[in-house]
């Protein structure tokens, strides 16, 4: 079945998704973590054109591919730092609702590393990385062929 191209039908949706990045591309948060967020909510996701982009970016950003390829089991790696692993947490338990809830201990955590700023940057982090997942799954969009 053939899908609609938001994009094509409506430009100004994809002006408001382009807002998410502009709004990404000034925040305080290394952008490291930001690349590990974006690419770890894509994971999950499951959206495959998403984890292509963002792993070409992260890895022009200085991020190595053990690091990239250990992001599915970060939680039994020492890849990550502490900083890294609070942020990887709020990630998973904001991309997974409402299969479980935010707990008060993965927000207290990101509270030892992050100011309120910070962690707000985060949240809007996972919050645009999951709008633009669905927003590419919704569409049909696949991650580009290099075969």
């Amino acid at each position: 079945m053939e899908r609609v191209n938001v994009m094509m039908e409506d430009p100004q949706a994809m002006e408001t998704m382009m807002g998410f990045d502009k709004y990404l591309e000034k925040v305080s948060v290394p952008r490291i973590t930001i690349d590990l967020i974006l690419i770890r909510a894509s994971q999950l996701n499951g959206c495959g054109f998403c984890i292509d982009m963002h792993t070409k970016e992260a890895r022009k950003n200085g991020e190595t591919d053990q690091r990239m390829l250990g992001l599915s089991g970060w939680k039994h790696s020492t890849f990550y730092t502490d900083e890294e692993r609070a942020a990887l947490q709020i990630t998973e338990e904001l991309t997974t609702l409402p299969h479980q809830k935010v707990s008060d201990d993965a927000y207290k955590e990101l509270t030892n590393y992050f100011n309120h700023k910070q962690i707000g940057e985060i949240i809007m982090a996972i919050v645009a990385i999951n709008s633009w997942n669905r927003f590419v799954i919704a569409q049909g969009i696949k991650a580009p062929s290099n075969i």
